[in-house]
């Protein structure tokens, strides 16, 4: 037993006036002479008998009146050992999509809002982080509006993350409990099963989850076919379990301008169809109806007129294959020997291929050195006899490697970097079958950027990055076969394409992307990217023939943009957020090492609350006191 004023305990040498009162007292008695006092002898000494009894309960139940009074002001009580400890509580709220899925009286992230503002007592200070904010040594009325109004976050902490970010929220208090309490439906994006090793706090998981969860979402969205007339628009969609046919809506801005039904296949995958106009500006928004997760049920997409790619062969007459490559709308391609080059018309160009020139004249080289930095991209296709010195000296004025001595050996091409960007689209497996192409003889290159295709010997066929690429070997009949490879096609479509980063249909929100926008900015001017009332100014790089955009923290939201200069609009964009979450797995938080794990989290703050209880015994002692004083007068009516 415990006091909270122990120092009141000096009080109980008060038991001593009622020892002294009863002990030393001074009373006497008389003697009185009777006749006859036979019949009384027996009557007096019963009567000095009850008044010994009477005056030793007196005295008992004064001292024991006396201890309770004391005792009652001490305020004694008694608890766990934890009890007298501090104790301090971090929670992590789990605010990522997949909490809105519904129960029947609300979504989890609203029903574990309504939890810890009843749970968590008024006067008690804790820390508490989602996965966008962090509130630090906080009461509930401080942040309580901020958690009603609590949107869902683009973005889901990983389990480890949640760890680390907790544990930097605790106090350096040693002697302090520590309680992390972790908030989710842990999904299986969070990670695998991830140990707690970590001394100095314990973790409480509480998985919150929706019975017989099912969900559908647009998971994404494509150009499946084109025509100088129309295109095909295919849109593919996802469920976690059987569903009936579905209502597919594609709308122009706010106007309906189609609508299908999903059948769904076995594999709970479903495709749909919508054919739009050519060369019509569309923001578009492809649109289901689900009760579950809301974020997955739209898409957004634009479309726009495409801007023509530039591209400018310079080279041998008679090579006729990149033409039929760079082919009209998306190209304007022209293709000149060096002795009718107009080198005016270099910094229009977004591509220029330097087709087996045997040499580099000085001025190609400068006006190439001032289109490079203006972020103009070069392919080098060197000539069967080419004059090393003026290749090195081009190649090394942008510091894109060199090239060696010409090697009289064939060789296959063999290696492909799938993960490279002029390929990361064209394959849909890694590809062991394939016929490679041949080299008669080839060049030996030291490249600045990596291999993109390889040769039998390990060497660089075609190396390069940030938009130069220098092939080894010159693509014509006689020395190699790759111009009658399917790589050809799309190797030099996507140098053509990324030299012009066009906008694609979407952009992921949180992912890096780059986007060439046509316009040419002049001094002290930005390109700004607006959705209503929200505005960003992205990062950027003026060129002279265009501004390159760079997005990745911005935007933080999905839906249409605009992006402006001098709040003029010049160009459309679609972000969409990431389709992880849609994959409705969730993990078994058994195998993760926890010091609780609870699906009920009113269950989990009563636990915590009970192991830091106190029980007070004040009152006991009063009643006792009150108990003494009632004794007492029974004592003095009854006995005589």
């Amino acid at each position: 037993m415990q006091f909270t004023y122990p120092e009141l305990l000096w009080a109980l040498f008060l038991l001593l006036i009622p020892l002294l009162v009863h002990l030393f007292q001074l009373r006497r008695f008389k003697r009185t002479p009777f006749t006859n006092v036979k019949l009384l002898k027996k009557v007096v000494s019963e009567s000095r008998r009850s008044r010994n009894l009477k005056k030793w309960l007196l005295l008992a139940t004064r001292c024991l009146l006396v201890a309770a009074v004391v005792l009652a002001f001490a305020q004694p009580f008694y608890g766990g050992k934890e009890a007298f400890l501090q104790r301090e509580d971090v929670i992590y709220l789990d605010n990522s999509f997949s909490m809105q899925a519904r129960n029947d009286d609300g979504s989890l992230l609203e029903n574990a809002v309504q939890e810890l503002q009843k749970e968590i007592p008024e006067s008690q200070v804790f820390s508490l982080f989602t996965n966008d904010r962090v509130y630090e040594q906080v009461h509930m009325r401080d942040i309580r509006n901020d958690l009603l109004a609590l949107p869902s976050s683009n973005g889901q902490l990983t389990l480890e993350g949640a760890f680390l970010k907790g544990a930097s929220l605790f106090r350096s208090d040693s002697s302090a409990i520590k309680n992390l309490i972790l908030i989710s439906d842990f999904q299986a994006s969070m990670g695998g099963k991830e140990a707690d090793p970590r001394a100095g706090f314990r973790s409480h998981l509480v998985q919150l989850r929706a019975p017989g969860l099912v969900n559908a979402s647009v998971d994404s969205a494509f150009i499946s076919s084109e025509t100088p007339t129309s295109l095909e628009l295919t849109a593919r969609l996802s469920s976690n379990a059987p569903m009936d046919a579905l209502p597919v809506s594609l709308y122009n801005a706010d106007t309906l301008i189609a609508k299908t039904a999903a059948i769904w296949g076995a594999d709970r995958q479903a495709s749909v169809l919508f054919t739009l106009p050519a060369g019509q500006s569309v923001i578009g928004r492809i649109e289901i109806s689900d009760a579950q997760l809301a974020y997955d049920n739209q898409l957004y997409f634009t479309l726009e007129p495409r801007d023509t790619v530039h591209v400018l062969s310079v080279g041998s007459p008679g090579e006729s294959f990149l033409d039929r490559i760079f082919t009209n709308p998306e190209f304007y391609f022209q293709s000149v020997v060096l002795e009718n080059l107009n080198y005016s018309s270099i910094p229009r160009q977004n591509l220029i291929v330097l087709n087996e020139l045997e040499a580099i004249p000085a001025a190609l080289r400068n006006a190439l050195d001032s289109y490079r930095e203006d972020g103009g991209n070069l392919v080098v296709i060197p000539a069967p006899d080419a004059e090393l010195a003026s290749y090195n000296e081009l190649l090394g004025s942008f510091s894109a490697g060199n090239m060696g001595a010409k090697v009289p050996s064939a060789q296959s091409i063999t290696g492909i970097s799938f993960s490279n960007p002029l390929y990361a689209q064209v394959f849909t497996d890694k590809v062991t079958n394939f016929q490679y192409p041949e080299v008669a003889g080839y060049y030996r290159l030291a490249p600045s950027g990596p291999n993109i295709l390889s040769l039998q010997s390990g060497e660089p066929f075609l190396a390069g990055g940030d938009g130069t690429y220098i092939f080894a070997s010159p693509l014509s009949g006689t020395n190699s076969s790759f111009r009658n490879s399917p790589l050809i096609v799309p190797t030099f479509y996507n140098m053509g394409i990324q030299s012009l980063r066009l906008p694609q249909l979407y952009y992921q929100t949180g992912k890096r992307a780059q986007v060439d926008i046509p316009v040419a900015l002049g001094s002290d001017r930005i390109l700004k990217v607006r959705q209503g009332d929200y505005e960003f100014i992205p990062m950027q790089r003026s060129f002279a023939r265009k501004t390159t955009l760079t997005f990745l923290e911005n935007p933080d939201r999905d839906g249409p943009f605009v992006v402006t200069q001098d709040q003029k609009p010049v160009q459309r964009l679609s972000f969409n957020y990431a389709r992880d979450e849609s994959d409705l797995r969730f993990m078994k938080i058994d195998s993760i090492n926890a010091s609780s794990k609870s699906s009920d989290l009113a269950r989990l703050f009563e636990t915590l609350e009970n192991e830091g209880s106190i029980t007070a015994l004040w009152k006991w002692f009063v009643i006792l006191a009150l108990l003494c004083m009632l004794a007492e007068l029974l004592i003095q009516k009854l006995l005589k």
